[in-house]
């Protein structure tokens, strides 16, 4: 017999560096999780993608689906678009101007990876499609498109 879900809810971490402070615990303890074994259990999962983007803080989706019983189940998602593009330009933060300041260049070669590594979280097939959405992100964060 399936469990009985009690509430689903998504939150967003840093992988590899979750910790009980808030407001990853408040967050957590008002579902009833044990803290520890959650932030164990991501820390786990998301150690080799840490290594993967060389230590630069990547934002990780996580669904939670929490049950009666006070067990619960995480769903890992493609990391968070922003931070796949700054850590391609190899820049700490987008431009508070990003019209007028800008604050590195991107190639499109490097959207179309993104874009494949989050084809499967998004709403599309198209790489074409979501790479124009990546470019608008990008845009958005001050960088400069090139070829």
């Amino acid at each position: 017999m399936a469990k009985k879900v009690q509430s689903k809810f998504k939150i967003f971490l840093v992988a590899g560096k979750a910790t009980p402070a808030p407001p990853v615990g408040p967050m957590l303890w008002q579902h009833g999780i044990n803290i520890g074994a959650f932030t164990k259990e991501f820390n786990d999962k998301t150690r080799e993608l840490m290594q993967k983007f060389g230590g630069f803080d990547i934002k990780i989706p996580v669904e939670v689906t929490v049950y009666i019983d006070r067990s619960f189940d995480m769903k890992l998602k493609s990391p968070v678009s922003s931070d796949l593009i700054k850590w391609k330009a190899g820049i700490k933060k987008g431009s508070g101007e990003p019209n007028t300041k800008k604050v590195g260049k991107i190639k499109i070669s490097d959207l179309k990876e993104i874009a494949e590594m989050k084809k499967e979280d998004m709403n599309t097939d198209d790489i074409e499609a979501i790479t124009r959405s990546l470019i608008g992100t990008a845009k958005s964060l001050g960088l400069e498109i090139v070829e």
